[in-house]
């Protein structure tokens, strides 16, 4: 049995407001107990870790993670890149997303069938590093959706699979689910990206959506929406999706009926491509006027008024916000921890819930994952100071001392220089 304990740190275990200052005793890859500091640590045996001046605190999650989307432009770029490619491409950005601090993810949506599958299965089998990751289909879509490329005269593939009317959508479902995807992602809604299909459109009908969630619920997966336009979002509650992402111009009966479903269901915002693409677009040839054109201001001030109110009704939201494209570079994933804070009203440690707790609630792992205590299993974070009173703390590796991941320690305090991850 191999035995950690990581003495001196302030914990923050995800449930209570502050930190308090304990022992941790890790032995193979769970959380043996949490020692207060009344109690005597002089006989304990083991790996020590002296973590004075640092936070202990659970591993990061993210709820809407594309690691297959490797820095383009627009959607069609993913139909260019072979198979193979992507592959090591995507490799690359699970490694990159655990040495920032992320040990679990849900993928979103794969860019190409079984790159997920493929990847989910090496991490499990030890032949690349990455987080524990929930594998999802690529986006299955309709005719002229969000993620259809083709044009009359040239047939363009992008991050998704396209069917028409229930009997199709039924067959691409069934399909994802042979590949092995733990979770099927529907876009219901079009995007503001999308010439024929802007964001308050809703392509997919309702049999449509109804046979894919049918397919999901018969071989218990679970599904995942892009819903922006407030009909998208009706769609989603009715039929019963898992986790509903974006809900920008959802109203006022969207979100009663996203309220009512609360327990069972949870909302992403995606936040990071809207910011970035009005904040920082210049950096990724998006400029004000094309901001304008696309109605991107409009959008960004919805989705921070419709998030606010979210936070009061007591909706469960998980963060991650569409990185992977050249304006929303992978690593820079915990920015949307303090989106939520800057943005939506959320304060640090709500922040921080969402991006461990609720993320573990949507990985399928509640009360095994997403927090600091006896029997949860060790993925944890040392940071360099307090994230609950600084979350853009864990917005840099360098404040990452320690990275472990079921029990392994991917970075070590004690030999800084020589980590993987900083060299």
């Amino acid at each position: 049995m191999t035995r950690i304990c990581i003495q001196g740190a302030r914990i923050w275990d995800a449930d209570h407001e502050h930190p308090v200052s304990a022992t941790v005793v890790i032995d193979d890859n769970k959380i043996h107990s949490v020692l207060p500091d009344t109690v005597d640590i002089s006989n304990l045996t083991g790996d020590i870790i002296d973590a004075k001046g640092m936070t202990l605190m659970p591993g990061l999650v993210e709820g809407h993670c594309h690691p297959s989307f490797v820095g383009i432009s627009e959607p069609a770029e993913l139909g260019r890149i072979s198979a193979e490619e992507h592959m090591l491409l995507t490799a690359k950005n699970l490694e990159l997303l655990l040495s920032h601090g992320f040990t679990s993810i849900f993928e979103a949506a794969s860019a190409k069938p079984l790159l997920g599958v493929t990847a989910r299965n090496a991490i499990e089998a030890g032949l690349i590093p990455g987080p524990r990751m929930k594998a999802g289909s690529p986006e299955i879509t309709t005719t002229a959706g969000l993620g259809d490329e083709r044009k009359r005269h040239i047939y363009q593939e992008s991050f998704s699979l396209i069917g028409d009317g229930p009997i199709e959508m039924r067959k691409i479902a069934r399909e994802c689910v042979r590949d092995g995807v733990d979770s099927l992602k529907v876009n219901i809604s079009g995007d503001e990206f999308v010439s024929h299909a802007r964001a308050e459109i809703t392509p997919m009908e309702d049999d449509e959506l109804a046979s894919i969630v049918h397919v999901a619920r018969t071989f218990g997966k679970t599904i995942a929406a892009h819903a922006r336009s407030s009909k998208s979002v009706k769609m989603a509650v009715k039929y019963g999706v898992d986790c509903i992402y974006h809900c920008d111009f959802a109203d006022e009966e969207a979100l009663d009926m996203l309220e009512s479903v609360k327990e069972s269901c949870f909302v992403g915002p995606a936040f990071g491509l809207v910011h970035n693409s009005v904040h920082e677009g210049e950096l990724a040839g998006i400029s004000e006027e094309v901001c304008q054109k696309l109605g991107l201001y409009r959008k960004f001030e919805a989705c921070c008024s419709t998030y606010k109110k979210m936070r009061q009704r007591g909706i469960r939201l998980v963060v991650g916000g569409d990185y992977g494209f050249a304006v929303t570079p992978m690593g820079q994933n915990a920015r949307d921890i303090e989106h939520f804070v800057r943005y939506f009203g959320y304060t640090p440690i709500e922040a921080l819930k969402c991006a461990t707790i609720n993320g573990a609630s949507l990985m399928g792992a509640e009360g095994s994952l997403g927090m600091v205590k006896e029997g949860y299993l060790a993925d944890l974070l040392l940071v360099r100071g307090d994230p609950t009173q600084d979350v853009s703390l864990l917005q840099s590796r360098d404040n990452l001392a320690m990275i472990m991941k079921d029990g392994k320690i991917y970075k070590d305090p004690r030999n800084y220089f020589s980590n993987l991850y900083d060299m």
